[in-house]
């Protein structure tokens, strides 16, 4: 069943709930990218499969809505020296293999993006998912059309960790929290339950009005 979008009502709500009563530029543009791209492909699938999307978004671009490096450095060298800094320091207590280390022809694969993609072999999975070849160029995992497909395509498929969206969200599970999975283990598992709840709901003028839900 394809759902109406009501844009006004949704980004009303997300404003007040999620973007504490204000929206930058910026924010308006990823999320409209997200909805755009949904819509166009997907706009019959499970409307909770996109509140988790936009959730994920939300938490992993620490709220900008714009595809990020990881530690939303300007520049992988800093990013590296961000992320061995942290992990000197015991902050990064589960990661075994330092991923952001630059490898023998100096590309680093740290996270970027809407959802932060990392280790060379997601970005050859996504090179092929998106058309771009990741492996050559990674930062342009961080172009907002690449950003998308890859988040939307990567959580529908199961690409990140084997989990993806059917598995949690489904005709007769709505676990919210082990959704997590798809992208992280259960890092914040409850906090992005949170997210996406607010942004399911955001999605759903009807139910708001107390009309029929889609």
């Amino acid at each position: 069943m394809v759902v109406h979008m009501d844009r006004i009502f949704f980004f009303d709500a997300v404003r007040q709930e999620l973007f504490k009563g204000e929206l930058t530029q910026p924010q308006v543009v990823g999320m409209t990218a997200i909805l755009d791209a949904w819509q166009k492909r997907f706009a019959q699938a499970d409307l909770r499969w996109l509140a988790y999307i936009l959730a994920t978004a939300y938490h992993e671009t620490a709220y900008t809505m714009q595809p990020v490096r990881e530690t939303l450095a300007e520049s992988d060298m800093r990013a590296v020296e961000i992320l061995e800094a942290a992990f000197a320091a015991g902050r990064l207590s589960w990661v075994t293999t330092p991923y952001w280390r630059p490898d023998e022809d100096g590309r680093c694969w740290l996270g970027r993006g809407l959802v932060q993609l990392t280790h060379k072999r997601n970005y050859e999975a996504m090179s092929a998912l998106t058309g771009i070849d990741l492996v050559a160029e990674p930062d342009r995992a961080m172009e907002m059309d690449a950003a998308v497909t890859i988040l939307i395509e990567g959580m529908l498929q199961g690409s990140f960790t084997g989990h993806k969206l059917a598995d949690h969200l489904n005709a007769t599970t709505e676990d919210w929290v082990n959704a997590r999975r798809i992208v992280n283990g259960t890092d914040r598992a409850e906090k992005l339950a949170g997210y996406a709840m607010a942004f399911n709901v955001a999605l759903r003028p009807d139910a708001a009005r107390g009309g029929p839900r889609g």
